[in-house]
């Protein structure tokens, strides 16, 4: 667990300044610009790493979102009366936790919020890949429809079709739950097996090993974090264990795929086609997989509500709110630094 010393238990004795690097709903902003001495990011352009820098010398709260590297000089050249980097979002890959631990900097994020939003935009693709929607879509706006015949864009019926899940947590659940609906046969691989009246819950199957998985899914769909043991887990060997024709859904993160890999399977017709929401070198997106006809490419609108970005940015609110009273703040993301 990460330590916490007397600047962490200390009641600010002014409002706090916060520095928000990313445009928010308008409901968080104004009832930030309520609490704190904040600075917004009114036109919303992204930060450069200079500028970043520059704001983490000169408040005490930093708020970053998904987009924002914080990296382990950014975080030495910090200012020392910044005290929490209240993350707006789950993730927390993109900011060096055991650099901010070191400095006593707590970082706190927004878990839970984006589940259902996340685990429907992951439907989407597990429905709209299979039965070839960006294809009909497309051809509609073409112009070039001839009408209904028997044999035109044949997809595959989801019932029976097994769904490998890539991640048994929150989200990958929601996704079982979800799934179950459609007829799909759930089979997943986690870290750890989950409890079997989970598993019952769900109506899911443990398989051992991701590359078992990987080998009985029709409809691949993942749904863990990024980091060292995942970078690239879908590779051009697991891919080559996949089924001919099948589908792989990505709303996770960009480099849990071998984008290489997944274009060159999808180009040669191992694979029918991919749902994709995150790509490795975001915003760039692939020629390639725009061009594919049974790609389905969105801009990373996995937690894109009103209700869910509303939610997450009061999350953050209280985040601050309990850290600038001298409590520990409910989000608090645990390093293994003692």
């Amino acid at each position: 667990m990460a330590s916490t010393n007397s600047t962490h238990s200390k009641r600010l004795e002014r409002k706090p300044r916060v520095f928000v690097t990313r445009h928010l709903m308008p409901s968080v902003e104004d009832r930030m610009v309520d609490l704190f001495d904040v600075v917004l990011n009114a036109d919303d352009n992204p930060l450069t790493r200079d500028d970043l820098t520059a704001a983490m010398r000169d408040c005490d709260v930093l708020v970053p979102t998904v987009t924002d590297r914080i990296d382990t000089d950014m975080i030495a050249a910090a200012g020392k009366d910044l005290g929490l980097i209240a993350n707006f979002g789950a993730g927390t890959e993109h900011i060096d936790l055991e650099a901010a631990a070191e400095r006593h900097i707590l970082v706190t994020n927004t878990p839970g919020v984006f589940t259902d939003d996340t685990a429907d935009l992951a439907m989407a693709g597990i429905i709209g890949v299979p039965r070839r929607i960006r294809e009909g879509v497309e051809l509609i706006r073409s112009g070039e429809w001839s009408g209904w015949t028997p044999t035109a864009l044949l997809g595959a019926k989801l019932a029976g079709k097994v769904l490998g899940i890539v991640g048994m947590g929150r989200i990958g659940q929601a996704v079982a739950h979800r799934a179950r609906a459609f007829g799909l046969e759930i089979a997943y691989h986690n870290r750890k097996r989950l409890p079997e009246a989970v598993e019952r819950m769900f109506s899911a199957r443990w398989v051992d090993s991701l590359d078992g998985l990987m080998s009985e899914a029709d409809i691949l769909t993942l749904h863990c974090p990024a980091g060292p043991d995942t970078h690239h887990m879908i590779d051009a060997q697991r891919i080559g264990l996949m089924k001919d024709g099948a589908s792989l859904i990505n709303t996770a993160r960009g480099d849990l795929v071998d984008q290489e890999a997944l274009i060159a399977a999808l180009e040669a017709g191992k694979l029918a086609g991919a749902g994709l929401d995150v790509y490795p070198d975001e915003p760039h997106v692939d020629a390639r997989l725009i061009r594919h006809p049974n790609v389905m490419t969105l801009p990373h609108i996995g937690s894109a509500t009103l209700e869910g970005r509303e939610e997450s940015g009061m999350k953050v609110i209280a985040n601050i709110r309990m850290w600038a009273d001298g409590h520990r703040p409910p989000d608090q993301v645990l390093t293994g630094l003692a």
